[in-house]
């Protein structure tokens, strides 16, 4: 198999477009055609489903890009590691990141990257786990810094704990309910709230936390996968929300936001890196997995 055909179309099922494809290949359209056309006749079977809206991966393509994905992980690591070897001290390293670890851990992390290994390269994709445990897994990114599960529960995945954090309920700086040392789980009932969605952890501990005490959780007029648009009605409103602490550390500290008094929410999560559990990891990933360890046991 021709694995220069195989990246060919691993570029047309990432981008769902021949022509978004070819332009970021370098190539012609018919040249890039031409060759998924000759890698479907080689291996016998159709890869992709071509559409007025585009190309998707057929169930024979699905498998061929999970398994084309991790070879082409392998080959990005190897010239990592080579390029150590050769005593460079560059490199690119792709990891994932959740909302919680963008606010502090990773961007003081990238600081202790970018001042020891100034040439060395990192993107970062942003996500919930739910999206960024397959691109582990599937080898799209080197690792995950996101909440990692108390027990393994995909043997393809290994799980670093770094720190635990808490939830909390937030408020505006000036919400009235600021001013109370203690608010009670029927005052909160009433309020209006922004939440995550009902699957997500912290909605399941918020929901938890009320019948509990023999009231039905509040019903969200507004849910979302988005921290920002939590935090901005939040600040404009008289809402509250319910998200893990380090989310308001900055804007706790520039009083727009206050974790209210609330007995008895008790929510913690483990917060670590997840990275394959076969398969290398290049110099690069190892060096910036290390800063942000130091930075966790450091800082948190």
């Amino acid at each position: 198999m021709d694995f220069r055909k195989v990246q060919f179309f691993l570029a047309a099922v990432r981008c769902g477009s021949l022509t978004e494809a070819a332009a970021e290949l370098g190539v012609s359209q018919p040249a890039l055609s031409k060759a998924i056309k000759a890698l479907e006749r080689s291996l016998g079977v159709p890869l992709m489903e071509r559409g007025r809206f585009g190309v998707v991966a057929t169930p024979f393509g699905e498998a061929l890009r999970y398994h084309g994905q991790v070879v082409e992980a392998e080959f990005r690591h190897a010239a990592g590691e080579i390029e150590s070897l050769k005593g460079a001290q560059k490199g690119h390293v792709t990891l994932g990141c959740g909302p919680t670890e963008a606010t502090r851990l990773l961007p003081l992390a990238l600081a202790r990257v970018s001042q020891a290994r100034p040439e060395l390269k990192v993107s970062v994709l942003y996500g919930l786990n739910e999206s960024l445990m397959p691109s582990v897994k599937q080898g799209e990114i080197d690792f995950a810094l996101s909440s990692v599960p108390g027990r393994a529960q995909d043997p393809d995945l290994l799980h670093e704990t770094l720190f635990t954090e808490s939830a909390v309920v937030v408020a505006r700086a000036d919400h009235p309910l600021a001013r109370l040392r203690q608010i009670a789980p029927a005052l909160l009932a009433q309020q209006q709230w922004v939440l995550p969605r009902q699957r997500e952890l912290e909605r399941q501990a918020f929901d938890d936390f009320f019948r509990s005490h023999g009231l039905n959780p509040p019903t969200a007029q507004f849910e979302t996968t988005s921290t920002v648009l939590m935090k901005s009605m939040v600040m404009q409103s008289d809402a509250l929300t319910f998200i893990p602490h380090e989310l308001i550390y900055w804007e706790e500290r520039a009083r727009q936001l206050r974790p209210l008094s609330v007995a008895g929410v008790e929510w913690v999560r483990p917060v670590g890196m997840t990275r394959r559990r076969q398969g290398a990891l290049s110099p690069a990933s190892r060096f910036v997995m290390e800063c942000v360890r130091g930075v966790a046991g450091q800082h948190f």
